[in-house]
């Protein structure tokens, strides 16, 4: 995936230096190609999220099962997750249709209406059929993170030269307020010209210029996909689990806005055990507070799947 950002733009400009460099993510994995860090599967002991620490959002049902958000705060409050707990139900259970969220959308009395109520809002993203939901997090001082965007799409999505058309979820953890997100259309060209270097997560970069005019996507804004993603281009096989990181333009300027762990249905079904990833780091933050440097998908015995944000650091 070629990258068309400008170069040169001052690393003071909107944002906050970065005072680090990346580290391994606990647990002890090998460094693969592009900073993805794999630790070794079991490697927490007891119940995740810990019961005791964490406090869970509003449910949304989704098939059979429901999903939780989650925050996840340790001694003097640091914050160690936001996640979203998904029932195994959801997973292996039926879900609607491309056809079915179709037909929702276009009827006068729909059955998924509204983003954020328990039973979600069928939407066409993507230019495809989506079911979506917009959850809150319980708050944690220190961090960025707002709100879980949950999309189940049955047909997958344009990108990757095809390679996203398979079924998956996105986990959308946003960095912004509902209504800034609720507002974005898309496909559209997006609000800004370029991205700099330095606001770029390492190893990402913008689609190619023949995409620009529908980089910009309702509900989410521009979505960047790391250029050693196995499935990048176009081969629907290797897609499994890929984070996307993602901006959404404020006041004319691009701002890291989500992080999005894209996981086919497929993926999900096979897990077992906890598989953690690094989360590639720009040189400028858009936010001053503390910033996840990892996360993690774990099977937690046969009840629930989860994906969570983790290893906060200040920035």
């Amino acid at each position: 995936m070629s990258g068309d950002s400008n170069r040169g733009e001052s690393a003071s400009n909107g944002g906050v230096s970065r005072r680090r460099a990346l580290r391994w993510a606990a647990g002890g994995g090998a460094l693969a190609s592009g900073g993805f860090v794999i630790a070794s599967a079991g490697d927490d002991s007891g119940r995740f999220p810990p019961d005791d620490t964490t406090t869970f959002g509003d449910a949304v049902r989704l098939g059979s099962g429901e999903l939780r958000p989650f925050t996840t705060v340790g001694p003097a409050g640091k914050p160690r997750y936001h996640g979203v707990e998904i029932d195994r139900a959801v997973v292996t259970g039926s879900l609607p249709g491309a056809a079915a969220l179709a037909d929702d959308r276009r009827s006068d009395d729909p059955k998924h209406d509204d983003k954020y109520s328990p039973v979600g809002r069928a939407l066409e993203v993507h230019r495809q059929e989506s079911l979506s939901f917009f959850v809150p997090f319980p708050d944690a001082d220190g961090t960025p993170v707002t709100f879980l965007g949950f999309n189940w799409n049955p047909e997958g999505h344009p990108g990757a030269d095809g390679a996203w058309q398979r079924p998956h979820f996105d986990v959308h953890f946003h960095l912004l307020p509902t209504d800034v997100v609720d507002a974005i259309e898309g496909p559209a060209p997006a609000p800004y010209d370029s991205i700099s270097d330095e606001k770029l997560p390492a190893g990402y970069s913008r689609s190619p210029p023949a995409a620009a005019d529908e980089r910009y996507i309702t509900d989410m804004g521009e979505h960047l996909a790391p250029a050693d993603a196995p499935e990048v281009p176009g081969d629907p096989d290797a897609f499994t689990n890929t984070l996307i990181q993602g901006f959404v333009g404020v006041d004319g300027e691009p701002r890291l806005a989500f992080l999005e762990p894209m996981l086919t249905r497929e993926f999900l079904r096979q897990l077992d055990g906890t598989e953690r990833y690094d989360v590639p780091q720009p040189s400028v933050y858009p936010h001053d507070t503390q910033h996840p440097t990892a996360y993690s998908v774990r099977a937690d015995g046969d009840d629930t799947v989860v994906v969570a944000l983790e290893e906060f650091e200040p920035v």
